[in-house]
């Protein structure tokens, strides 16, 4: 049996470029070190990815479709400002990059089929019935109350509610998310992954100073990830004019990078307020521990950002950089275990303001959350979770 299962292939499905897809990555990583042939389907964006690609941990990448690849990397044209040929042309070449992905699931015919997020359910679900292959589903969120999905909520609920119960394998994000699926769909609660990054020893560095060209010896505050509406961006904008002698730094792109940018020239900020385009996976480390705070100002605006905690929290803690964060109870959870920063209300600026200024003003106090996430960090890390996953495909295998 050890054999079968080292030897098991495994094939899994994101529905992005799987470029800066630190989770995805991670769990491909792992997999192919513990001995599976690991192949990940995403998306091909012509001129900026490859159509097929091994990573030198042994996982293949295989790239399909074009024009949905191209559309994840232009995040700022929105769906709504669109014709009705160009949303037909979409919602066709949509159809025909989940048919290209069964098709060669079906050639390749896996032993699992590993599906990452609700998007690319069906398909996965699909393709392992006409296989025989093995499903395991991997809810990145709680896609049923996820902003932006409010109109189509209680469908993916069904959809998911259909599915997910009779996968030989589910896994999700946070604590709450696992107790959430359990309950709603009447099912044993997946095991729980979190977003954490693996473990790196980057030194303090000035890659955002340099890059920047900051001239004032002004503490940094970051976010980084992706721009888009209800994570508390505009409101992160708003509060600098009452955080002076610092600056405000933005790493990602999406879809409200434009409004963010404009408010900021509104007023008057841009020689405190800068944004860095999404830069690549294995440089962003670099870019986090050259910050000196990192922010995490989600907002109350829906089931999934209650129950989330993200990547960049552990971003951060690995990098050893203080956090202010909303105090929503995964995100909380963790910040007051392990002393790591300041915890506002969601949504609330006067808050927000005073906590960043709290950490501005008091070099000591970041010191001392810097220190204790350095001890967080060798607990918080990838690495120390990755074999729950191996665990996982032992079971489904067995």
């Amino acid at each position: 049996m050890g054999r079968r299962i080292i030897s098991a292939k495994v094939d899994m499905f994101v529905w992005n470029t799987f470029q800066n897809d630190a989770r995805v990555q991670n769990e491909a990583d792992t997999l192919a070190r513990a001995g599976y042939r690991v192949t990940v389907h995403a998306l091909h964006a012509p001129g900026y990815t490859a159509r097929t690609e091994s990573l030198s941990s042994g996982v293949e990448v295989v790239r399909h479709g074009r024009i949905q690849g191209l559309r994840l990397l232009e995040p700022r044209k929105h769906t709504a400002g669109r014709s009705r040929v160009q949303l037909l042309t979409l919602m066709l070449s949509r159809l025909l990059t989940h048919l290209a992905v069964l098709v060669s699931l079906l050639r390749k015919r896996p032993d699992v089929i590993h599906a990452h997020d609700v998007n690319v359910l069906p398909t996965s679900w699909l393709a392992a019935r006409l296989s025989g292959a093995r499903l395991v589903y991997d809810a990145h969120e709680i896609s049923s109350g996820r902003e932006g999905y409010r109109k189509i909520g209680r469908m993916v609920a069904c959809l998911e509610g259909a599915i997910m119960p009779r996968a030989a394998g589910s896994i999700t994000t946070t604590d709450a998310r696992a107790k959430f699926f359990a309950r709603a769909y009447g099912m044993e609660r997946p095991i729980v992954l979190q977003n954490r990054p693996r473990l790196t020893k980057v030194g303090r560095g000035n890659r955002i100073r340099e890059e920047l060209s900051l001239d004032e010896d002004w503490p940094i505050v970051l976010y980084q990830g992706g721009l888009q509406p209800g994570r508390g961006l505009l409101r992160l904008v708003e509060v600098t004019k009452d955080v002076p002698g610092a600056y405000f730094v933005f790493v990602g792109g999406g879809s409200q990078a434009d409004e963010l940018e404009q408010r900021t020239k509104e007023l008057g900020l841009e020689d405190r307020v800068k944004f860095i385009p999404t830069v690549p996976l294995q440089d962003l480390p670099y870019y986090t521990a050259s910050a000196d705070i990192g922010v995490q100002p989600i907002e109350n605006t829906c089931l999934n950002h209650f129950t989330t905690d993200s990547n960049k929290l552990f971003e951060y803690v690995v990098a050893r950089i203080p956090v202010v964060a909303s105090a929503l109870p995964e995100i909380a959870q963790v910040i007051r275990k392990y002393d790591l920063g300041v915890l506002v209300k969601p949504g609330d600026s006067e808050d927000l303001a005073d906590a960043i200024n709290r950490l501005v003003k008091d070099p000591g106090l970041r010191k001392r959350y810097s220190s204790n996430a350095e001890t967080a960090a060798n607990q918080l890390n990838w690495e120390e979770q990755e074999g729950s996953l191996v665990e996982l495909y032992e079971r489904v295998l067995s």
